[in-house]
């Protein structure tokens, strides 16, 4: 499908809105946050909070319309491109400090992807009216399962009698799975099997709002990078939900359908995610130009390359990449945004935007030499946040391989 690459006005509004807040809340408190890991960024939680409100509102009443078979704007959709160009933005101020930012987030994205409109209306609710911040998060990883999710021990058995479900198991490296069950208002959404022995079509999501008896917070990491934003452990000790809290059919359909719907919820976040290794990559590109011009060394467009010095080409080269990276990562959105298939897309773009800003804030540093290894620059610290964005959201291995079996029409059996 064709691609206007043209941002619309309203959409670019929003963007400069997020760079101020990226610019004067975010950067200056970036180096502090840093060094200071798991400090909560208050500033930037506070005055983000109400116009992440009213975003999730403005989400959730398209919802409802979508499910009434309201008749479709004249505009078309434009919200996966707002959260895409406002995330690149914010990750240009600081990446660890975007992930604190109030809203449903990955746990929201589950919920939006394979909900009933009664589970839409009622969980992301509390992120579109709540009085005070609120948090979503999604809670997949375990110590024994982590790209095989065939691999996971947690369990979710039903009591009939009581009409609950009971989860007991352990997840790791949950993303803000602090926030989400410290707060009031938050949820996690908890992948489980229901059956063992039927696999990937045993596993289904639940939603674990905080305050669950049973559900605990029992650790929360010290990282390498992003380190305002918390990454926790999570167990469930017979921790109880109410029967329709589960996202999807409590039937185990053998074709694996019941399990490929609910991950449908990646193909809406990895673009996301690619956006964020997108606004850390142009970080460091902007400042390794900055530098560069205030020692005299420009980029001369249009020369033939051989005329070019090592450092300029490089230059082009990390340009090149960055721009490449976003081109795929705008046709994953526009895809996601016209209702279309984007698998293979949001695939591919977040497998080439989590290597390119990897390979690219690295060169900044080589580049910089000794003072861009030092902690006087924050191009030290965006290198450190930028290898992330290759392993979270599955990893660049992982969706490489994605990206194999969609191109060549092969099955995970097929192609391993």
């Amino acid at each position: 499908m064709p691609i206007d690459f043209e941002i619309p006005e309203h959409v670019q509004k929003q963007a400069d809105m997020a760079r101020m807040a990226a610019e004067w809340v975010m950067r200056p408190a970036s180096r502090e946050l840093d060094e200071n890991e798991h400090q909560r960024p208050t500033a930037f939680v506070e005055q983000l909070w109400p116009f992440m409100r009213d975003m999730q509102k403005r989400t959730l009443e398209k919802l409802t319309d979508t499910e009434s078979s309201q008749p479709d704007s004249k505009r078309p959709s434009t919200t996966t491109l707002r959260l895409m160009m406002m995330i690149e933005m914010l990750s240009w101020g600081d990446a660890g400090v975007y992930l604190c930012l109030p809203g449903g987030a990955l746990g929201g994205a589950a919920i939006e992807a394979v909900g009933t409109p009664e589970q839409k209306q009622k969980f992301l609710q509390r992120f579109a009216e709540g009085e005070i911040p609120a948090w979503g998060a999604m809670a997949m990883t375990e110590p024994g399962a982590g790209s095989d999710t065939s691999a996971i021990q947690t369990t979710a058995v039903l009591d009939k009698e009581a009409n609950e479900w009971v989860l007991n198991g352990e997840k790791i490296f949950c993303t803000n799975g602090k926030l989400a069950l410290d707060e009031s208002d938050g949820l996690v959404v908890v992948w489980a099997s229901i059956d063992r022995s039927a696999g990937r079509a045993g596993m289904r999501p639940f939603i674990v709002p905080a305050g669950t008896p049973g559900a605990r917070v029992t650790k929360v990491e010290i990282k390498h990078g992003i380190r305002a934003s918390d990454t926790a452990s999570i167990v469930l000790e017979n921790a109880r939900i109410p029967a329709d809290n589960i996202l999807g059919s409590p039937e185990v359909q053998r074709d694996g359908s019941g399990f490929r719907g609910a991950m449908a919820t990646f193909d809406a976040t990895r673009p996301l995610v690619a956006a964020s290794a997108l606004g850390i990559g142009r970080a460091s590109l902007e400042f390794v130009k900055e530098k560069l011009k205030e020692n005299g060394i420009d980029i001369p467009y249009g020369l033939p390359y051989h005329k070019l010095t090592a450092i300029q080409r490089d230059v082009l080269e990390m340009e090149a990449q960055l721009r490449a990276a976003y081109l795929l990562t705008l046709r994953a959105v526009t895809l996601l945004d016209a209702k279309a298939p984007n698998n293979l897309e949001a695939a591919m773009c977040k497998a080439k935007a989590g290597k390119v800003v990897t390979q690219l804030c690295q060169k900044a540093v080589e580049i910089l030499g000794p003072t861009g290894y030092s902690r006087e620059w924050l191009v030290e610290k965006w290198m450190r946040d930028a290898k992330i964005n290759d392993i979270f959201e599955g990893t660049g291995q992982i969706n490489t391989l994605v990206v194999a079996r969609r191109i060549l029409n092969y099955s995970s059996k097929e192609l391993q």
